[in-house]
């Protein structure tokens, strides 16, 4: 298997996840544990150069125009995608978040389809029609617009394509996106202090600690994330994508016990219906290759 299937692989499943870690994290404004998320992701990584002795790379990136323009607005769809997502996840819309990254995998091989000129194959097209049958039909059951799905999927969508054909590798793209957020973060934590609003210093040992992991919970995903991006076409990240909503969902279902009807079984039963075949012909298709090699 390509190593760049595993890298995803990894960061979905983490994503998948967060949920358990945000939780605890619910008192505290949204806003401010955005400002958490990129001051102490800079700071993970700075030290993170440090220990691999190359921090001067940082530098060196600055001086490049079209690199920090690049950089800068994808940290701005991140932290967007941030927002968004803890909000939805602090106010007990688990099961919305999950929709859209449900819908985010659509986008992504529409994005790969029409910029990166891939194609898929015919298996790969059935897939696509269930997971779009299945989203589909979510969306109109909802009975409204899904606009936190909506948001989350249109940013992390466009982060994945300007990941995808961006110069740097991901350990210098995300050093290079929080690194131009960092100050702005910093200091709108700063004024919240200043307003008496702040909560860092003022919640706890636990949660502050927890506000300081959120730089390691944060980077170490998108670094998966990153490297994973160079090395597997947009269309099968889109597809792979569908593992972190699926656990964000069967968390949100059978552990913070949000609503869940028998509409919503048909459509996700559709998208994990997808899901499958998608790996079944990607299995199949490595299989053969080895073969035809041999021959």
């Amino acid at each position: 298997m390509n190593i760049g299937y595993f890298y995803a692989i990894v960061a979905y499943l983490l994503w998948g996840l967060f949920p358990i870690y945000w939780q605890p994290l619910e008192h505290i404004p949204a806003t401010q544990l955005i400002g958490h998320r990129i001051a102490w992701s800079f700071v993970f990584m700075v030290a993170f150069l440090a220990a691999i002795r190359q921090t001067g790379r940082l530098r060196q990136l600055l001086t490049n125009r079209r690199v920090v323009l690049i950089y800068g607005f994808a940290g701005l769809l991140l932290a967007g995608n941030w927002l968004t997502y803890v909000w939805a996840v602090t106010h007990g819309h688990i099961v919305e978040a999950s929709l859209g990254y449900f819908i985010n995998p659509l986008l992504s091989v529409l994005l790969g389809l029409v910029v990166l000129k891939e194609r898929l194959r015919r298996w790969q097209w059935a897939a696509i029609g269930l997971a779009t049958a299945g989203v589909a039909y979510l969306t109109w059951t909802y009975g409204r617009l899904p606009w936190i799905a909506l948001a989350l999927a249109i940013t992390f969508s466009l982060y994945g394509l300007v990941t995808k054909i961006a110069p740097l590798d991901a350990i210098d793209g995300l050093t290079l996106e929080t690194g131009l957020l960092f100050l702005p973060a910093v200091a709108f934590l700063l004024w919240q202090e200043a307003q008496g609003q702040g909560a860092f210093g003022h919640a706890g040992a636990l949660l502050n600690a927890m506000m300081i992991g959120t730089g390691a919970v944060t980077a170490v995903p998108l670094l998966f994330f990153g490297a994973g991006a160079r090395r597997v076409p947009l269309s099968a990240l889109g597809i792979l994508q569908y593992l972190a909503p699926t656990l964000q969902f069967l968390l949100g279902v059978l552990a913070y016990h949000e609503p869940f009807t028998r509409t919503h079984w048909i459509g996700y039963s559709l998208v994990w219906l997808a899901l499958a075949i998608f790996w079944v012909e990607g299995s199949s298709r490595a299989a053969r290759q080895p073969a035809k090699a041999a021959t």
